[in-house]
């Protein structure tokens, strides 16, 4: 028995069908805060609605919700230093920096589980490089065409 077609993903009928997705929405057993919304938005963004199963949701919602603790500690450890005085007087390394890395780790390790890592969405170093030398280049074309009629991106 033949698998259907998958369409592609540059076909109109690919925007259709994600437009019609829609922003897909935490599972409703699944508690996001308002401070997890918007890395919730960025992470459903980088893969096609129809690809994300139910469990996939459940670890984007706990990608989410390290991507938003880790803010918010950055934010603390802003203020407080990255050295802290403890009960004894003595300076030590504040220890929220051993959290934050925790968190990162684990934002690495979860970004691999969900296919939403550099590779997987942007591609292999190499093809990269490529793109960044023809961006180069397009820029440089630009600027050497500029007679100021077009208005240009800053």
């Amino acid at each position: 028995m033949k698998k259907p077609r998958k369409s592609r993903s540059d076909s109109t009928a690919a925007a259709v069908n994600a437009f019609q997705a829609g922003q897909l929405e935490p599972p409703p057993h699944v508690r996001l805060r308002k401070g997890d919304l918007p890395f919730w938005r960025s992470i459903v963004s980088c893969r096609p609605a129809e690809s994300w199963t139910a469990a996939d949701l459940e670890q984007a919602a706990n990608l989410a919700r390290c991507k938003a603790d880790i803010e918010r500690l950055q934010l603390e450890i802003d203020d407080e230093g990255d050295v802290v005085v403890n009960q004894r007087g003595t300076p030590i390394v504040n220890p929220k920096h051993t959290l934050l890395e925790t968190l990162s780790r684990r934002t690495v390790a979860l970004s691999r589980i969900l296919q939403i890592h550099a590779v997987a969405t942007a591609g292999d170093s190499r093809d990269l490089r490529k793109a960044a030398r023809a961006e180069r280049e397009a820029k440089r074309l630009m600027q050497e065409a500029d007679d100021g009629l077009i208005p240009k991106p800053h």
